[in-house]
């Protein structure tokens, strides 16, 4: 059994957050289904950016496409491509969605960052990929910022398994979960199943501490009096949050509202772990993924990351240990200033900001790869 199959025993289902024609026709997923015992796929634009917009692996099928579609849009040339990868990629996790009745076996498709304040936008954007994808076991990928949690609920009413991205902060994420079990209520209301609809909240980690710690450096080279103090929660505010949103998530399952969703067949909610590659030379390249495993959790890790864990990293139920350091922790960047509620809402715009970016330079990249003649 291999670390990451470990790891998926204890309860936190390995994801790839990387998907690219080449790899799926190596059949490199198909690899780390059978031997790693992987359950899931991210992807974003970033990483479509990366696969489309570098290399000639979709040209071929771009050309067939144009040829059939004369004129079409470069929105509706990408969405073809990234649709292809995307059914490629949910057939070869299909087996796993039958073998754990639904509750696993995912691929993740993102709306377009351009609408992430659109909640209406969002919720038509969500239904057409859910159609045009038409695989049960696909996630939209909603940001979680204030226009998505409205759409989220509305989705998951519709009964598309979501994908929440882009959440910092304990408070943005209650406020996604409640929407997904608003959504989920709505269906009940309606006299309609909610046994087999699946969502995850994607919890980014290594962006905080690296706004955190980028703060920390620059007053302790300045000489600040509380050095020690900034010295000792360097590279463990990221975690100490993610513990306390995992601390509400185990309180949630047991309230009144959750429980009586439960009773219909309801799926809770799992916190997905993103951004757990390490930014900072100086830790663990496994260090966002040893201190996060238990139960109902994701890790999605970029190859390289899951690369290291397979090598050399350590499975133990470290999720809900130490929370009373964790509580301190979050107490001490409080005291010293490091405002970690200003930093979440600025790491969201950059989120979004970023995806837009890599949006514009994948739609610029097949723009520049013309239509057949």
């Amino acid at each position: 059994m291999s670390k990451l199959s470990e790891l998926g025993a204890k309860g936190c289902a390995p994801w790839l957050d990387f998907v690219d024609r080449k790899f799926l026709e190596a059949k490199g997923l198909e690899k780390l289904v059978a031997e790693d015992g992987l359950t899931g796929v991210t992807s974003n634009p970033s990483i479509f950016e990366k696969a489309m917009g570098h290399g000639d692996a979709y040209d071929a099928t771009l050309a067939a496409f144009d040829k059939e579609n004369p004129g079409a849009a470069t929105i509706d040339r990408y969405e073809h491509l990234a649709i292809q990868d995307i059914k490629a990629a949910a057939e070869t996790l299909k087996p796993v969605y039958d073998r754990l009745d639904a509750k696993d076996g995912y691929v993740s498709l993102e709306v377009s960052p351009y609408i992430a304040d659109d909640t209406d936008a969002t919720i038509a954007e969500a239904e057409k990929l859910w159609h045009a994808v038409d695989r049960p076991n696909l996630m939209i990928k909603i940001p979680g910022t204030d226009a998505g949690a409205p759409a989220i609920s509305a989705t998951i009413a519709k009964g598309i398994n979501v994908n929440v991205t882009l959440l910092f902060s304990v408070d943005a994420y209650i406020k996604v979960a409640e929407a997904y079990a608003s959504g989920l209520e709505e269906r009940v209301k309606a006299g309609q199943p909610i046994d087999r609809i699946a969502s995850v909240a994607s919890f980014f980690i290594s962006r905080i501490d690296s706004a955190i710690d980028k703060k920390i450096d620059e007053r302790i080279a300045a000489g600040d009096a509380e050095s020690d103090a900034l010295k000792a929660v360097r590279g463990k505010v990221a975690i100490a949050n993610a513990k306390m949103a995992y601390q509400w998530y185990l309180d949630f399952l047991k309230s009144d509202r959750w429980q009586a969703l439960a009773a219909k067949g309801a799926q809770p909610q799992r916190l997905l772990w993103a951004s757990t590659g390490t930014k900072d030379p100086s830790f663990p390249d496994t260090l966002y993924i040893d201190t996060l495993i238990g139960p109902d959790t994701v890790n999605t890790m970029p190859p390289k990351t899951m690369d290291a864990f397979r090598d050399h990293g350590t499975v133990a139920e470290t999720l809900t240990a130490d929370i009373d350091e964790a509580k301190h922790v979050l107490a001490e960047a409080d005291r010293l200033g490091l405002d970690l509620n200003g930093v979440t809402d600025t790491l969201v715009a950059e989120g979004v900001a970023s995806f837009v970016k890599a949006f514009d330079d994948l739609l610029g990249a097949i723009g520049q790869k013309q239509p057949a003649a």
